[in-house]
Parts: C-alpha cells; sequence; structure tokens
C-alpha cells in the first residue's frame, strides 16, 4: 500500500478516476447534439452509429488514462496489455470454463429449443424427409439468421458495440486503478459494478422524456434495469479478476 502511494495512486484518486470514466463514456454520447450542435440524426441507423464512434473514443481517451494513471512503464507493452487483460496464457480456459459457467443461466432456454429442434426433426421424417434434408435446412435458416444479424445495426450494438467497449471501461481500465488504489478484490467486485449501473441512469431522462413515463414508472423500468446490471457487472469483474483475461467477461 505504500508503494502506491509513493507512485502517486491513492484510493481517492482511483475513484474519482473511474467515476471519470464513467461520466466520461455516458456524457460523450450525448455530445455531437449538445456541444457540437450537429442535426438530429435522419435515422436509427446514423443515430446509433453516432453512438458507436462516441462509444469508441471513451473507450481509447479511458484506456489511454489508465495507461498514464497507473504506475507502471508505458514502453512496456506486454505488461501494459497484460494490466488490461490482454494475453495469450490460458486463453482457453479463460474462455471455456466461463462460457460454459454463464451457459448454466441459460440452460432452461437452451434444453427448450433442442426439444423443439427435435420436435421439428420428427415432423420432417413423418413427413418422408431424411436426416440429411433437416440438417441442411438447419444449416441454411441458422447461415440466414446469421446474414440477418450482420446487416442489423442493432445487433451489432448489443452483441459488438457496446460488449467491447463497456468491458474495456468498466472492466479493462477500472479494475487494475481499484485494485492498484489498494481496495480488496471483494470491494472492487462490489463497487466496479455500481460504477456500471449509475453509468445507465441516463436512460431514465429518456425514457422520461421521450417515452412521456411518468417518474414513478421510469423510475421502475430504470430501477430494475440496474438491478440486473449490478448483478451481471459483480459477476463480470469476478470473472476478470479470478483469470485476469478480458475474454472472460
Amino acid at each position: 500500500m505504500e508503494a502506491r502511494e509513493e507512485a502517486g495512486l491513492s484510493k481517492s484518486t482511483a475513484v474519482l478516476s473511474c467515476t471519470a470514466m464513467a461520466l466520461l463514456y455516458v456524457g460523450i454520447l450525448y455530445t455531437p447534439t449538445l456541444i457540437l450542435r450537429l442535426p438530429q440524426p435522419s435515422s436509427f441507423k446514423e443515430f446509433l452509429l453516432r453512438r458507436f464512434v462516441c462509444a469508441a473514443i471513451a473507450s481509447v481517451v479511458s484506456v489511454a488514462a489508465c495507461a498514464l494513471i497507473l504506475p507502471v512503464n508505458i514502453k512496456e507493452i506486454p505488461s501494459l496489455l497484460g494490466i488490461y487483460g490482454v494475453r495469450m496464457d490460458h486463453v482457453w480456459q479463460a474462455v471455456v470454463y466461463p462460457l460454459c459457467l454463464t451457459s448454466l443461466m441459460y440452460a432452461g432456454s437452451m434444453v427448450l429449443k433442442l426439444l423443439l429442434v427435435v420436435e421439428a426433426m420428427k415432423e420432417h421424417m413423418d413427413r418422408g424427409g431424411g436426416v440429411l434434408d433437416f440438417a441442411r435446412d438447419l444449416l441454411q435458416n441458422f447461415g440466414s439468421w446469421v446474414s440477418s444479424a450482420v446487416s442489423n445495426i442493432l445487433a451489432w450494438r448489443n452483441l459488438i458495440v457496446a460488449p467491447v467497449t463497456e468491458e474495456l471501461v468498466f472492466r479493462a481500465c477500472m479494475i487494475p486503478l481499484l485494485l492498484c488504489g489498494g481496495f480488496e478484490p471483494y470491494i472492487v467486485i462490489g463497487l466496479c459494478p455500481i460504477l456500471f449501473s449509475l453509468a445507465h441512469l441516463n436512460h431514465w431522462m429518456e425514457i422520461y422524456c421521450q417515452q412521456n413515463y411518468s417518474v414513478i414508472k421510469a423510475s421502475m423500468v430504470v430501477g430494475l434495469q440496474l438491478s440486473y446490471t449490478v448483478i451481471f457487472g459483480s459477476y463480470a469483474s469476478f470473472l476478470f479478476i479470478r483469470t485476469g483475461e478480458i475474454f472472460s467477461p
């Protein structure tokens, strides 16, 4: 702890840095219209593309700021990447084990879908079709779904941009700062998700103003969202601390 303080990283510095990153991640989303005075986006796709750029900028700034704040040598690229959880040692364990663990939460849904596939195969065979024909149709349907997802801007937001940028800022940057600031791992697992959930409070204004919800209804909707973002954030933080790999969360 004394070495950390000598390096200039205290608990207050770590918390303030993480809070600033969270505010930056949310605040920059409104920069195009409120500060740059750009016209309102003409389509939902343009709206999301703007947010993609803003989230990318916030992530890059957070990564750079984290490198400057942490008491590490910026020139030592491998060790710096290791702090962010970008490392190749034991990477398959860091991916496979958390993936299997997380899949347990969706076991019921996965079994149900498997039963539906089995039932559809039985109906196909009752009509005189073969197993290979059914498998080919299943692969074609899956290919069509993948093709549709690739061309869907909302899928890019939910499956690529949001997970990658959020994990970079709220896990890869914040957790090393808090740990280096002297916080115990179990405190970091509880503190980091709070910052993660508070970064979603902007949804309250969007729901209240744009969807004309009452204050109570908007608070209930956002409160439910904050509750599961805290739970997920704790789980993701635990995975990152336990494995030291950004690929895990």
